[in-house]
């Protein structure tokens, strides 16, 4: 859907692991960590951007929602998974 409408593979590559960032918060603790990590990888905030995006007729939303959904999706098929508050190693798919 992404390539599809015409987006740019260099915003693509540019865009795909920014949700990433979200590990910060292990730098305070491993239960803030989990939280932060958590709230950047389900899928809830970019279908909400995604379809505030189509409501409202704006290219931007769309895109980086895209990309967000994307990158949730690679980090399941990879095997990580939501983090418990015990340790960033500890998933809701596995143990890493």
């Amino acid at each position: 859907m992404y390539f599809s409408n015409g987006y740019s593979w260099l915003l693509f590559l540019l865009l795909l692991f920014l949700p990433d960032i979200s590990m910060i918060g292990y730098a305070v603790n491993s239960r803030t960590g989990a939280y932060v990590y958590n709230a950047a990888h389900t899928y809830i905030l970019p279908l909400l951007l995604l379809f505030s995006g189509y409501l409202l007729s704006l290219e931007w939303p769309v895109l980086i929602s895209l990309i967000w959904i994307i990158h949730i999706g690679l980090d399941r098929m990879l095997g990580y998974g939501l983090k418990y508050p015990s340790g960033f190693k500890d998933t809701h798919i596995q143990k890493l």
